[in-house]
């Protein structure tokens, strides 16, 4: 295994002051950091005067780890696995299901970008519901900016359920309900712990059941996580931009899980909206699309930028009751 003196040269947040904070620890490589209570680590760190350093470093640590277990698979491999395990997910809006044939696809990472007010939210709190209850799995929701709304999940479920006249039986409203998890953080710290969370409760799950009850991910915004990182940090909070990218992309497809990403937008050329995160953003979704909302209305315009099976450029237009 990799000391992290050598590491240092690849990856500089891994300086001598970390080097000495990991050493008085007992921890001089990778396979150290491996064997090492990480709470208890990360808990010393936040005691430090450089903790914001610190918890940074041990976040490349942790992304250099996961780099170091990605199997090889070959074209069978990864055919096989698309059929059995790579469903999609209705997202509940049928132009959207419509455009990405389907819904979202299980193992891939699904970016949806737009301004504010153009119905990102209520487009993600829709898919949570119908993923719940008709596909009867778990949702973990990461909330960056209070949006998350019980009552408008309500609302929505008992549209699906119950779309002509009574409501949806309250044995089975808090069935479902309880099958939506939020967890509210406002840095990228927060998720990258809450995320490690969810792959170690995975784990085990797959390691006692052989399946997990999860379906999809959601970080309703992303953009409200990285944005600040990379306007203070520069490589660094690029760093942890594609680390955290590349731990969502590791749970989607290791746990056969959907992940819903939202983006805010900036002013581009001929001042067309486009997705915000830069050029180094840009490849690391899966799927990208671009959502408008037509003035005063609950029409809803999304355009499909990326997407590695269908051509981008088309687009599709629905309507989302409140």
């Amino acid at each position: 295994m990799a000391s992290l003196k050598r590491l240092e040269t690849e990856f500089p947040i891994l300086d001598p002051d970390f080097q000495s904070f990991c050493a008085l620890r007992g921890i001089f490589t990778v396979q150290d950091f491996l064997i090492r209570d990480l709470q208890s680590l990360v808990a010393d760190a936040e005691q430090q005067p450089s903790s914001e350093r610190f918890m940074q470093a041990i976040n490349q640590v942790l992304y250099v780890i996961d780099g170091l277990h990605q199997p090889w698979l070959n074209g069978v491999d990864l055919m096989e696995d698309a059929q059995k395990n790579k469903h999609v997910l209705s997202t509940g809006c049928e132009g959207m299901d419509f455009l990405l044939r389907g819904g979202l696809r299980r193992g891939q990472v699904t970016e949806l970008a737009g301004p504010s007010s153009s119905g990102k939210t209520q487009f993600c709190l829709l898919t949570a519901s119908t993923v719940a209850y008709k596909h009867m799995g778990g949702v973990i929701y990461i909330d960056t900016g209070n949006s998350f709304s019980a009552k408008r999940i309500a609302r929505f479920l008992n549209q699906i359920s119950c779309p002509a006249s009574e409501e949806m039986q309250p044995r089975v409203l808090q069935e479902v309900m309880n099958s939506i998890l939020c967890h509210s953080v406002y840095d990228i710290f927060s998720m990258f712990d809450v995320l490690h969370c969810l792959e170690s409760k995975l784990k085990y799950q797959v390691m006692c059941r052989g399946d997990n009850d999860e379906r999809l991910i959601i970080i309703d915004s992303i953009s409200s996580l990285i944005t600040p990182i990379l306007g203070s940090s520069g490589s660094q909070g690029r760093a942890l931009m594609v680390s955290a990218m590349s731990l969502l992309k590791k749970l989607a497809h290791e746990y056969n899980l959907a992940v819903l990403v939202t983006n805010h937008t900036v002013g581009g050329d001929g001042g067309i909206p486009k997705p915000a995160l830069g050029e180094s953003w840009k490849t690391l979704p899966h799927v990208r699309l671009l959502l408008s909302r037509d003035c005063g209305s609950n029409t809803y315009q999304v355009s499909l930028l990326k997407h590695p099976s269908i051509a981008s450029g088309k687009a599709a237009k629905f309507i989302i009751n409140d």
